[in-house]
């Protein structure tokens, strides 16, 4: 007896050696059979019980892997490679909590076990415990510095934290480690982009291309930095090539649909075809939006804007109405599925909760120009603010909204996430200060969230949306029947509609020398981002040049290179049907830090402010400085934020009625010395008329109230 006992061992010995060298080959069919020969010869074999489970998971079949497994660490309980088998079932099942458990026996039993490491790294990113992931992903990298998994998880927690250059880092060590890995080539691509190295992107969506040409995602995203740079073409063949591979792809399919507006338009290109495409392709696109596709659409509201309207001195009313009920339509299905009701307001606190949704709680324009007053100013006895802060990092400016808010939330979150957070804080009003530049934000505002719902004009012209009552503008900033130009209900505020202090700059001694410019000739600073020089008035800016003939204009290159580039290809055509030196006269230096910027602001002798689309937060730093500003009063708000700020110092001479008159009052500020030095001197005087208004916060007191 005792000697047949050890031939059935040493059978069931070779038995599980042939199993796990098919198991290994990936016959599973094989393994199967001879774990279950083991099994029929010894019940209690753990081996054959933990692999026939582990294929069991391999086969999606995660009831009966875990009941194996489980059998088998009944059996011999300190078994690290069985507890991590049986996480990944519990994770694949979505038990994390089960998951966790398992994979932190594991690495009781064996600190080394790296996959261990790794798959209790992607347990905490799942619920949500970004800091935990990493630490547990850096444990893994310590055992196994070439991880190309880790290290692509890893730069996608970081990605998610705002640590693009660490994200980046890791990325292109996974692709050390792994040429091949798709993963690592395409998130460079998306952390290139969000850094603003668009070529970069573009190259790493092409390789990500090359591992999986038939990946609509990838054709998606090339589309995306392709259209960053304008290159408009290329971005729709992409978008093409997405649908191609996915019929159904509606990030795709929108893109394709707001593609038609360029954001710097070529010299030949002509804005009103482009708008007549737009108009076309919404009309198709709500169409394609059938009964089945609507159940997904809410992945496309917001990844592509028709932000390019707002750039086109003309009504976008209508093509914002259709565009905003398109939106509201596919986010209401979204909605309905999540059973994500609007609750009723709070009403157990004598304070109105006001909620503020924003991605820019930090040093920006939208926070600086409208958000900043309200955090300072409004009367915390009668206001309960409540911030959703959307973007990520953290500066001066967001640790003071924190200080200054009833309740503030931030950090990575999703659609439903942050819509249930809103929700949660059952407020009475809700407040976007911009739409239409930031993806979550339009999402969310396309959502019933709170009773009352408004927008203000950090992108200032009307949402479109249904889901927003109210607009809060500025009785300065306006035109005569502006009501029209709005799906929603004005609310002009008094003055300038906001509260803001100087910012105090301490500037710096501008460097003539490193970018060639000669401090001895008259300097125009032309200040806007390229998208806000519209091509009909190119010729304004070179007769300027002509007129006076020694001068030298001076613009900031974009981030993104290629917008500047067709900006500048554009003006150079436009400098030489003027006859005049392109080369002699213009100048694109780097975009400037405050303090730099502000040095060449006082050593300037004209601010040209852009026409259809003005500079507010530009314009203050110019009046702050004592520089002289020339105008155009636009048609509607965003024409209009220049010229109400110098009528409000009285300075309406300033504001030109038509692009003769622009001219005229660059050149006379140029050649008239004495006249520019009394404008400065005017300026000097009626600044501080601006500052520190009480009156727009008492009147949006007052409105919150109602």
């Amino acid at each position: 007896m005792p000697g047949l006992a050890a031939t059935v061992k040493l059978s069931a010995m070779d038995l599980i050696d042939v199993a796990i060298a098919h198991h290994q080959a990936g016959r599973l069919d094989e393994a199967e059979q001879a774990y279950r020969r083991v099994l029929d010869a010894d019940a209690r074999n753990v081996d054959a019980l933990h692999f026939l489970g582990y294929i069991a998971y391999q086969r999606a079949d995660h009831a009966r892997a875990e009941q194996l497994i489980s059998q088998a660490l009944a059996l011999k309980h300190a078994n690290p490679h069985a507890h991590h088998n049986l996480g990944r079932v519990h994770q694949a099942l979505g038990n994390l909590a089960q998951a966790a458990a398992c994979y932190r026996t594991t690495l009781e039993l064996d600190p080394r076990h790296v996959d261990g490491w790794f798959n209790l790294a992607s347990v905490h990113d799942a619920r949500g415990e970004p800091q935990a992931a990493i630490d547990c992903y850096r444990r893994a990298l310590e055992l196994r510095p070439q991880h190309p998994a880790a290290l692509c998880n890893l730069g996608a927690v970081l990605a998610a934290l705002g640590r693009r250059e660490e994200a980046l880092e890791c990325y292109a060590k996974a692709l050390e480690a792994s040429p091949g890995l798709f993963e690592a080539s395409y998130n460079l691509g998306v952390a290139c982009r969000e850094l603003g190295r668009g070529e970069q992107a573009i190259a790493a969506f092409r390789r990500a291309l090359e591992l999986r040409p038939a990946d609509p995602a990838a054709h998606y995203a090339l589309g995306q930095a392709l259209r960053d740079q304008d290159r408009v073409a290329e971005a729709q063949a992409c978008f093409r090539g997405a649908l191609a591979c996915d019929a159904d792809h509606v990030e795709a399919r929108w893109s394709l649909a707001m593609s038609q507006l360029p954001s710097v338009y070529a010299a030949g290109e002509n804005p009103d075809e482009c708008r007549t495409r737009l108009a076309e392709e919404m009309e198709r696109l709500a169409g394609w939006f059938d009964a089945r596709r609507a159940g997904r659409g809410f992945a496309a509201v917001g990844s592509d804007q028709p932000f390019g309207l707002a750039y086109q001195e003309q009504d976008n009313r209508e093509l914002l109405r259709r565009h905003g009920e398109l939106c509201v339509r596919l986010m209401a299905h979204w909605q309905q599925r999540e059973g994500l009701a609007p609750r009723a307001a709070f009403s157990g606190d004598r304070r109105i909760r006001v909620g503020i949704v924003s991605a820019h709680f930090r040093e920006h324009s939208v926070w600086n120009a409208i958000v900043k007053g309200w955090f300072q100013q409004l009367d915390a006895e009668r206001f309960a603010l409540h911030a959703f802060d959307l973007g990520s990092g953290e500066d001066e400016q967001t640790r003071l909204a924190k200080a200054r808010a009833a309740h503030y939330e931030s950090g990575p979150r999703d659609l439903r996430q942050w819509a249930q957070a809103i929700l949660d804080g059952r407020l009475q009003v809700l407040i976007y200060p911009e739409i239409g530049m930031d993806p979550m934000t339009a999402r969310l505002a396309s959502l019933r969230l709170a009773p009352v719902q408004a927008a203000s004009w950090g992108h200032p012209q009307t949402t479109g949306l249904p889901t927003i009552d109210h607009y809060l503008s500025a009785q300065d900033l306006e035109p005569e029947q502006a009501q029209l130009h709005y799906t929603e209900r004005l609310v002009a505020l008094p003055h300038l509609g906001c509260y803001f202090e100087p910012h105090a700059t301490e500037a710096e001694l501008p460097d003539f020398e490193r970018w060639g410019i000669d401090p001895g000739v008259p300097l125009l600073i032309c200040p806007g981002v390229p998208f806000k020089y519209a091509p009909q008035h190119d010729l304004m800016l070179a007769e300027i040049a002509r007129q006076l003939g020694r001068c030298r204009f001076l613009f900031f290159r974009h981030w993104k290179r290629g917008l500047s580039d067709r900006l500048e290809a554009r003006l150079r055509a436009a400098f030489a049907a003027a006859r005049v030196d392109y080369d002699a006269t213009v100048s694109f230096i780097p975009w400037q830090p405050r303090a730099a910027f502000y040095g060449w602001l006082q050593r300037a002798d004209v601010y040209l402010d852009t026409v259809g689309f003005s500079g507010f937060n530009t314009a203050l730093q110019a009046v702050e400085c004592g520089l002289p500003i020339v105008t155009r009063e636009g048609r509607f708000l965003r024409g209009r934020l220049a010229s109400g700020i110098l009528k409000r110092m009285g300075l309406d001479e300033l504001v030109a009625d038509s692009a003769t008159a622009y001219v005229a009052s660059a050149v006379r500020l140029v050649e008239d010395a004495g006249y520019s030095e009394r404008i400065a001197a005017r300026i000097e005087e009626a600044r501080d008329a601006l500052y520190r208004d009480p009156a727009p916060v008492r009147a949006l007191e007052v409105f919150l109230a109602r």
